[in-house]
């Protein structure tokens, strides 16, 4: 059962088989290494991470990431309910930029009026995961970090 970042768990019914969700069953798992901080750096894997940081950096991104994940495949609408705050702009342009990196799933039913549902892929879950190791360090450490802080504020 997948881990959100506020601790709470997603029942196994929020997770959605997914239809027409891309397929990386074709790729090999990634590799698993151990950081080196004097190996050369691939500056396509630069990129890629400096993008990543600034897209889950803005908030409407974690905040879409979390309720897709909480609550399974999800209409527009109901994003827009579940996400406080946010405008339908924002909304649109952050799950735009979500099913670009291959993130979010998104699904148009033939209907009238149209009917659109967004899903987590794989990969969106993967992120998601990577996050919730945040999350942990974030309460592992909150007491040190107040302290650093109040220490600092303390000398200005």
């Amino acid at each position: 059962m997948p881990i959100l970042s506020k601790g709470k768990q997603a029942p196994e019914s929020a997770i959605v088989t997914r239809k027409r969700e891309m397929d990386f069953s074709a790729m090999p798992p990634p590799e698993k290494r151990s950081y080196d901080p004097d190996a050369p750096v691939d500056p396509r894997v630069e990129t890629l991470v400096n993008e990543l940081i600034g897209r889950v950096a803005d908030k409407w991104t974690l905040l879409v990431l979390e309720e897709l994940e909480e609550h399974g495949t999800c209409r527009f609408t109901r994003l827009a309910q579940l996400v406080p705050g946010i405008s339908q702009k924002m909304l649109t342009q952050t799950l735009r930029a979500m099913e670009r990196d291959g993130l979010v799933h998104r699904k148009v039913h033939p209907v009238i009026p149209p009917k659109v549902e967004y899903s987590l892929t794989a990969l969106g879950r993967s992120l998601g995961e990577a996050f919730c190791g945040v999350w942990l360090w974030a309460e592992t450490n909150l007491d040190r970090v107040e302290a650093a802080r109040a220490a600092f504020d303390g000398r200005a």
